[in-house]
């Protein structure tokens, strides 16, 4: 398994490939984008982009410069996905550090998707358990996937991602139906509000990343928006959430990321997936009762 740093062609690309099923590259996304020919070879693209808060791995902007530089790298993403392909673009709030104020990111980004011509078909809350409490404010506890598509050809498999029914012995009430069982025996559409447990303290999945994605998070958009097979990019790849979830479903892997080291924490990740020892939390795994925990009990 290699990690790349000298750009490639489509034809190189493609032929990494056919012999392997994920492709690292370290390096700055928009020339890696930028050298590709215009054939679309993306299924699906999903990816959580800096916030532009001053995290170790960006330098913070003015509004307008940061979502100029984002339009760049959605156009050049825009080239390489497929006409039925998709984009998952997870994003949280900026906060202006003069006067704390809110800016949700989604907003800024729907309008250069829209002009693109996406279309949105959700608007996905991520709810999580955790994060700082806020003194002045609600503690945030949610951030956004937008789902966009190319077109209304486009790849979705509900079954897939069906989770257990609230009321699984629910009946029809009337009807020719009536008495017999209404709801989905494999379950209920997970609906546009999903909890997931972010990564944070002595979470399975923790690496050095700041801000890494679940794995549990990215499965269910990849199971639900592609086939085996599908192409799945992700061009701020992190410590390589996004591709783990990738293989562990059968799907092909890119992802660009500017960070060495995090490249090097993703290389030893996926070894540690084709070697059976990789640690990670199944979008399946039950959310944890925080009643059974001793930290819950006033008498401790």
């Amino acid at each position: 398994m290699n990690i790349y740093s000298d750009l490639l062609t489509k034809k190189e690309l493609r032929n990494i490939l056919k012999t392997q099923n994920q492709l690292l590259f370290q390096g700055d996304v928009l020339p890696f984008l930028n050298n590709l020919s215009s054939d679309p070879i993306f299924d699906l693209v999903v990816t959580s982009p800096p916030y532009n808060i001053g995290k170790s791995y960006e330098s913070v902007q003015h509004l307008d410069d940061y979502f100029a530089s984002q339009q760049k790298v959605i156009h050049a993403i825009d080239k390489q996905i497929k006409p039925s392909g998709a984009i998952c673009w997870q994003v949280g709030n900026y906060i202006d550090k003069s006067n704390q104020s809110i800016y949700p990111l989604d907003f800024g980004f729907h309008e250069i998707f829209s002009n693109l011509g996406y279309i949105l078909k959700n608007r996905i809350i991520w709810k999580f358990g955790h994060g700082m409490h806020a003194r002045k404010r609600l503690s945030g506890r949610y951030e956004t996937v937008l789902w966009y598509v190319k077109s209304n050809d486009y790849t979705f498999n509900l079954d897939a991602i069906r989770v257990p029914s609230k009321y699984p012995k629910k009946r029809y009430y009337k009807g020719p139906k009536k008495g017999e069982i209404s709801s989905n025996p494999l379950g209920k559409n997970p609906e546009d509000v999903w909890e997931i447990p972010n990564v944070k303290g002595n979470h399975i999945e923790k690496t050095s990343h700041p801000c890494q994605f679940p794995v549990g998070l990215v499965e269910r958009i990849i199971l639900g928006m592609t086939n085996e097979g599908d192409v799945v990019f992700d061009p701020y790849m992190g410590v390589g959430s996004a591709g783990l979830a990738a293989l562990l479903h059968k799907r092909k892997f890119i992802g660009t990321e500017i960070d060495k080291g995090y490249v090097n924490e993703a290389l030893k990740r996926f070894k540690d997936f084709y070697n059976g020892s990789l640690k990670y939390r199944s979008h399946l795994k039950p959310i944890y009762d925080h009643k059974k925990s001793p930290l819950g009990d006033p008498n401790v």
